[in-house]
């Protein structure tokens, strides 16, 4: 397939802020259990804007995948049906709802959303904390089964693609909470980082499991059996068109296989490897080691999703298989 650079750009950027969110409402809920350290306002407050930034500059990015920009909320009529659909409705959702929680937090308004049934009162902050933990979820989900449940499209139609997108984003927002712990949270400087390790090293073995599946795939059809001439000898010498075509310019890539093959190398070390060094030698004092780790580690999975849809194999370029 060849790669829309807005969708690389739109799901790593969203990935990466969903994960700062749940790393941090997460250490705010063992805070409560007294497991953590209490997160400081400032940091959550932080936390919160940064995760709603990159969430917008995904949504932003998409954009420029569109045709016809203005018809953007069409998109969202097919939601019983269409995952595009529902990731539509699902990433405005959560900006709101963090959006929403980040005000709460910042004003540190104690407005009682109810009460249980032991008169304990329960904070409007922490309803709409879980509803936006419980949708951001959700996106993951959408975003990931948009490719999974493309079954012409062996490379991902897998559980695996599921399982990546949350690890990835996931680990690239444990990544960013640890720099951003630096300089508001120390003490959850190691919670952070340990999270980030474990989640970018279970990332790393799933990638490289769906690496090797995808290796060993084979075609379901052939030039014989695309055309319905069953001859032993079929050599394509054009592809029947005077220029490029439509099927050509979105589901053929013209990149080499030394490229290609680079471009894994490149992401593997990029987006695992590095940044699990950084963080195992850095420390709550080492700002730039962390910043560096989530900026080596985005850079690395900008590849990896690139890398995803150059991997990709459309059946149609069984028949297509020269440009012009």
């Amino acid at each position: 397939m060849k790669p829309a650079f807005s969708v690389v750009f739109l799901t790593t950027l969203i990935g990466a802020g969903q994960g700062l969110f749940l790393a941090y409402y997460s250490a705010e809920w063992l805070s409560v259990l007294s497991i953590l350290p209490n997160e400081t306002v400032q940091g959550a407050v932080s936390a919160g804007l940064l995760s709603l930034g990159l969430l917008v500059a995904g949504l932003i990015a998409s954009f420029f995948h569109l045709g016809h920009p203005e018809r953007a909320w069409r998109a969202a009529a097919m939601w019983r049906t269409s995952w595009l659909s529902r990731e539509v409705i699902a990433l405005p959702l959560s900006m709101v709802l963090v959006l929403v929680y980040t005000i709460l937090k910042l004003t540190d308004n104690q407005i009682v959303a109810y009460e249980l049934a032991n008169g304990a009162p329960v904070l409007l902050e922490v309803v709409v904390g879980y509803a936006a933990m419980a949708v951001i979820l959700v996106l993951f989900l959408c975003t990931a089964m948009i490719y999974t449940t493309l079954k012409f499209i062996k490379q991902w139609h897998s559980p695996l693609t599921v399982l990546n997108f949350v690890l990835l984003g996931s680990a690239s927002g444990f990544t960013l909470a640890t720099a951003l712990s630096v300089h508001f949270d120390p003490n959850l400087f190691d919670y952070f980082s340990n999270f980030a390790i474990g989640l970018t090293l279970a990332g790393l073995l799933s990638r490289f499991v769906s690496l090797l599946r995808n290796k060993k795939l084979r075609k379901p059809t052939t030039l014989q059996s695309a055309i319905g001439i069953h001859h032993p000898n079929i050599r394509q010498m054009a592809q029947g068109a005077m220029g490029g075509s439509f099927n050509t310019r979105t589901f053929i890539h013209t990149y080499g296989a030394g490229v290609v093959r680079l471009a894994r190398r490149f992401f593997l070390m990029a987006a695992f490897v590095l940044p699990v060094m950084l963080l195992l030698i850095g420390d709550e004092t080492a700002v730039v080691l962390c910043v560096a780790a989530f900026s080596i580690q985005y850079l690395g999975l900008l590849v990896e999703r690139w890398y995803f849809f150059i991997e990709a194999d459309h059946p149609q370029n069984v028949y297509y298989q020269m440009i012009s």
